[in-house]
């Protein structure tokens, strides 16, 4: 059989249409990354420590699960991209760190409202270095967005939990994210999913120097494990989704993980998100809702 057939067999094996896969594939993949945040948490251990061992352990399954099922081709073609693969690589290595150094330093409910603006950076970026025109959509929601945005940053100043550096740390992850997707939309004939695995790595060799990995590993064995497993599960799934629905639906469910991340860790320990960023983030996720909306009721009434 070949390697590639293994899992196009077991999605027909479920009597599901090509929609019904993408969304039922990408909602799985949205639920493993939702407990990310709490992990981060959890995990009695400094910002570098926890980035080493969830790069290093989600990097090699993923890796391992593309060398099985897509062989080595793929990883030949995003090593030829050039300086657009190169960049799109450094960036995803660079936002693995500063994720988790964000969700140490303020609330996670912050983290995950500020880069849900991943859009908004996107459209700027594509703007700026693939010459794509704004639409009037675009603009209304990088204006909604960004109002919800700063009432968040002012909840900063009054919730303990929360702080300023932490927050602007999250912002330079949500424009990571959204240069990555850009320098990905130029290589668009190439795939660039065996580079997400390689950047996982590289982002864990970047912190090495400064880790503790055996100490933590030692004291908590099975939340590193289970954390690293869910991220690799997550990106395995969130790859493979995206290619049976639109981007437009994709956005729409990430948008899941938006706001059940910080509910989660509310719930486990009590992490309370305060009422700026509980007004700030239904701004920020109401106008995404509603733009994405906008943008898919387009595309139908077109086809």
């Amino acid at each position: 059989m070949n390697k590639s057939s293994l899992w196009q067999n077991l999605l027909r094996s479920a009597d599901l249409n090509e929609h019904q896969k993408g969304l039922w594939i990408t909602t799985i993949g949205v639920l493993f990354v939702v407990p990310d945040s709490l992990f981060i948490r959890l995990i009695d251990a400094t910002a570098w420590t926890v980035t080493f061992w969830r790069g290093t352990l989600s990097g090699l399954i993923v890796l391992l699960v593309i060398a099985i099922f897509m062989g080595r081709k793929p990883f030949y073609d995003s090593f030829r991209t050039g300086y657009s693969g190169l960049i799109y690589t450094v960036l995803i290595a660079l936002s693995a760190p500063s994720f988790v150094l964000a969700i140490k330093l303020t609330s996670v409910a912050n983290v995950v409202l500020i880069i849900a603006s991943m859009p908004v950076f996107a459209a700027i970026f594509s703007r700026l270095f693939l010459g794509e025109p704004i639409t009037r959509r675009m603009v209304l929601t990088i204006i909604g967005v960004f109002l919800g945005l700063s009432i968040v940053a002012f909840g900063s100043s009054v919730n303990e939990q929360a702080s300023w550096q932490g927050d602007l740390v999250a912002v330079c992850v949500s424009a990571s994210f959204a240069g990555a997707m850009t320098a990905a939309r130029k290589l668009r004939a190439v795939s660039m999913v065996p580079a997400i695995p390689v950047a996982y790595v590289l982002g864990a060799l970047i912190v090495a120097p400064f880790a503790e990995p055996f100490s933590a590993i030692a004291a908590q064995p099975a939340l590193i494990l289970l954390h690293g497993s869910f991220i690799a599960c997550s990106s395995v799934f969130l790859t493979l989704g995206p290619r049976y629905i639109s981007s437009g639906e994709v956005a729409l469910l990430i948008l899941l993980e938006t706001a059940l991340a910080p509910l989660l860790v509310w719930i486990a320990v009590g992490e309370y998100p305060g009422q700026w960023a509980l007004f700030g983030g239904f701004i920020v996720i109401g106008v995404l809702v509603v733009s994405n909306l906008w943008s898919l009721r387009k595309k139908a009434r077109r086809s």
